[in-house]
């Protein structure tokens, strides 16, 4: 009779593993015959090959024998092991890479799932996106700078400036009367300190934050070295003691900002708007303020080797302790401007003629702990005209 296909297969698979058994048994009967052969009889020509025909009694000969069976058992043995070893190193290899890729596409998944939950309507589901990207980056480090692209291209979506939707405060609205981006915007903060939390560890040069809306955002301790803020609002934005080395801030809108003891060194902030800024015993060295204004800033003790306040506009602001020893001041507006003995000027520098009133130093700065907190921060308004 006819067998069908299903059959057939399973009688070819059966043979295969018959012929494979048989296979595999003659292959062991060998190995024992030749093994055996050269236990039993390669001894013997040993010893033969190296007495070269003197003649010794039977039972020296039989010991020499029986030392190079022991020294063949030996380097048997040492084979064994060492091919043991061998074949224990390569599964470790391969169940290292096997987990490997357990764990990659683990971490796909939780990206895909992670990008998937930041176009959710809901808020908490935006958030927990955002904090499992954050989560992915920190473990992954070929992966951090992908999602710090994707935060800051979803700050750049979310927050655009001007503002574009009904949600967000008008352009024109007083700082007063716009509630902390912790609050209006939890998502957005949440992707904001990430943001500066993974970009002190990070490979590429720019990240693009610019011409978004940071109006009373909360960056107290955070890296953005390198960052572009371009164009972006940051009015009354909280950024004690972050660190904002080389980054971009031209035309940017930094009033009634606190960037008490901010790292700005090498910072172009050209153009920029920093009435009424605290910058008090901030690094400023080598930072470029040219034209930008800074009246009614506060910048009590802070260093400016090297800073450029070329056509800037100081009137108004707090020298008292700043150091101004190597700044360039050419064309700078100084009427106003509040100096004391502690205040050091460039060589030749008549602070008077400028119009720089010389009054008390204000003595050492209250500790940051006794301010008031940004979410109940009322600025005081402008004394300078717009």
């Amino acid at each position: 009779m006819e067998m069908g296909e299903p059959e057939r297969g399973r009688r070819a698979w059966h043979d295969g593993l018959v012929r494979r058994r048989a296979a595999a048994g003659l292959l062991a009967g060998v190995g024992l015959v030749v093994l055996g052969t050269v236990f039993v009889v390669l001894p013997g020509v040993v010893v033969d090959h190296d007495l070269a025909g003197e003649s010794v009694a039977a039972q020296d000969r039989l010991k020499a024998v029986n030392d190079v069976r022991t020294t063949l058992l030996q380097v048997v043995g040492g084979l064994v092991v060492l091919f043991g070893a061998y074949a224990t190193w390569r599964q470790l290899r391969v169940s290292q890479d096997g987990l490997r890729a357990t764990q990659e596409g683990y971490v796909t998944d939780r990206f895909s799932r992670a990008v998937d939950q930041l176009g959710s309507d809901k808020l908490d589901v935006r958030i927990g996106g955002l904090h499992a990207l954050w989560r992915i980056a920190e473990q992954s480090a070929r992966d951090r700078e992908a999602i710090i692209s994707i935060q800051a291209a979803y700050l750049r979506t979310h927050l655009p400036w001007p503002p574009a939707g009904p949600e967000s405060p008008a352009a024109d609205v007083p700082i007063n009367d716009i509630a902390p981006l912790e609050t209006r915007a939890a998502d957005a903060q949440v992707a904001l300190t990430a943001l500066g939390v993974l970009c002190r560890h990070r490979e590429q040069s720019w990240v693009n934050l610019s011409i978004t809306d940071l109006r009373r955002a909360d960056c107290d301790g955070l890296w953005f070295p390198e960052v572009n803020f371009d164009r972006a609002c940051m009015e009354a934005a909280g950024l004690y003691h972050a660190n904002l080395t080389q980054a971009s801030l031209v035309s940017v809108n930094l009033r009634h900002a606190d960037l008490t003891t901010v790292i700005l060194r090498r910072a172009r902030c050209i153009l920029a708007d920093l009435r009424a800024a605290k910058l008090v015993e901030t690094d400023l060295r080598d930072a470029d303020f040219t034209e930008t204004d800074l009246r009614e800033a506060n910048l009590r003790k802070a260093d400016a080797h090297g800073a450029v306040f070329h056509r800037a506009d100081l009137r108004m602001a707090d020298l008292r302790g700043t150091d101004l020893s190597t700044a360039n001041l050419v064309e700078a507006r100084l009427t106003g401007a509040l100096a004391s003995e502690h205040t050091c000027w460039p060589a030749d520098f008549d602070h008077t003629a400028a119009g720089v009133v010389d009054t008390a130093d204000p003595g050492p700065e209250p500790s940051p702990l006794l301010q008031p907190p940004g979410m109940t921060w009322q600025a005081p308004p402008l004394r300078s005209a717009p």
